[in-house]
């Protein structure tokens, strides 16, 4: 395949709508930081959940924001301030998801592994609007 057909491919690829390519690749994002957290939960042990899932966030993170960057908003340059900018969106992320995961686990069922899918599945929003408004934000020139 020449670079040419891959440029094409990727245009045409930033044509759909950003949501519907935010679902499609924080699925496959969701399903990596996942992995990572059961991963991290069975090394470490069930009763260090917010540990693993500081761990999951951590680890996934780098992966998230190349993804994000490159198939979700499709922006060019600019590679340190959108990074920085994701840190800041992760850390509410983050907390986001450690409050739910730390309510789910006390209140609703004692599975961190149920627990943490219901949290990325709803960090998954909160991680959406700063990403599209704050992180990765367009300027109309």
């Amino acid at each position: 395949m020449s670079r040419e057909t891959v440029l094409n491919l990727y245009d045409k690829w930033c044509t759909i709508p950003d949501k519907i390519r935010f679902l499609f690749i924080g699925g496959v994002n969701a399903a990596f930081s996942y992995i990572i957290f059961a991963i991290a939960v069975y090394l470490i042990g069930q009763e260090h959940y917010q540990i693993c899932v500081a761990l999951q966030w951590a680890i996934s993170s780098v992966f998230s924001f190349v993804n994000q960057k490159v198939f979700v908003f499709c922006t060019k340059g600019h590679w340190l301030k959108e990074y920085l900018k994701c840190c800041t969106t992760w850390v509410v992320s983050y907390a986001f998801n450690a409050i739910i995961l730390e309510i789910i686990v006390k209140y609703v069922t004692k599975n961190v592994y149920v627990g943490q899918l219901v949290s990325i599945l709803l960090a998954a929003v909160v991680t959406y609007v700063l990403f599209k408004y704050y992180a990765f934000r367009h300027h109309k020139k």
